[in-house]
């Protein structure tokens, strides 16, 4: 089976951001643009993530869900601030594929459960956003990586299955925004034993990164965001939008920083793979 390329969309009101562990994020543009950007050069899926939904309660993606899929014909996942069947119904109605699911899970595992009977197993992806401890466990946190819940990440993957979930997004919050490479030894501790796809998330700096993850787990899919949208920010044409109120936009103005980062783009990404007999889409 092909390995899949995800681009991640974490997105704040109207904007496209990103931040480091999770947090100080920083503007980059206008979603909608990024989203079909990455659709033209061969994503194989997007996953938009209203990273601040969880803490207001609710989620503000409708309107970007609605006008994306009406122009790009891959599958979307929605996540944040879904907490209800109502929420996920709305999501799936407005144009989603599936919708990604964290705090409410953890707050209530049958809402797995029912979601999965409800809407089927393949449009539920579980999220769980992992942090290591003193004991060498990882724990799973909620609210974008803000609240500790106690769970211990494999025991709860191993649940998460049990329920219903058709896929799990494992984030290493320790890792994600550094450029640091992703954390293999978490993946390799939460893939073990399990039977449904695991995508990956977190870490990427560079293309050899994300083949090293695919020649060396058994994840079905790696999560992007820093890698691509800082190729991206460089690339793109971006149409006259006002940014002045729309807090920290560094990015914007000074171009993708440079450190542990190799920005490039999918289509250099998928060309990496295939070097190196890794089965992915190529059109």
């Amino acid at each position: 089976m092909y390995k899949r390329l995800i681009p991640r969309l974490d997105i704040k009101g109207p904007n496209l951001v990103k931040g480091i562990h999770l947090e100080g994020l920083r503007v980059l543009g206008k979603p909608e643009q990024f989203a079909k950007y990455y659709y033209e050069q061969g994503a194989d899926e997007l996953m938009f993530i209203d990273c601040v939904a969880s803490l207001y309660g609710r989620n503000s993606l409708m309107d970007i869900i609605q006008k994306t899929a009406k122009e790009i014909f891959i599958p979307l996942t929605v996540g944040g601030g879904i907490r209800t069947l109502d929420d996920i119904k709305n999501i799936l109605r407005a144009g989603a594929d599936k919708v990604s699911l964290n705090t409410a899970a953890i707050r209530d595992p049958q809402l797995i459960r029912e979601a999965s009977n409800r809407f089927g197993s393949s449009t539920i992806v579980v999220t769980i956003e992992a942090i290591g401890h003193a004991d060498g466990l990882y724990y799973a946190y909620i609210d974008n990586g803000r609240e500790e819940t106690g769970k211990e990440v494999c025991a709860w993957a191993k649940e998460c299955e049990q329920l219903g979930a058709g896929e799990l997004l494992i984030t290493s919050v320790d890792k994600e925004g550094t450029g640091a490479g992703a954390n293999i030894e978490l993946i390799d501790q939460l893939t073990a034993g399990l039977s449904i796809p695991v995508i990956a998330h977190g870490g990427i700096g560079k293309k050899e990164q994300v083949a090293d993850v695919f020649s060396t787990t058994s994840v079905s899919a790696v999560a992007l965001a820093s890698i691509l949208h800082y190729d991206a920010v460089n690339k793109m044409t971006y149409e006259q939008n006002d940014y002045s109120l729309e807090g920290n936009t560094s990015f914007l103005k000074q171009g993708a920083p440079s450190g542990r980062f190799t920005p490039c783009s999918i289509d250099d990404i998928k060309a990496h793979l295939v070097q190196q007999h890794i089965a992915c889409r190529v059109e």
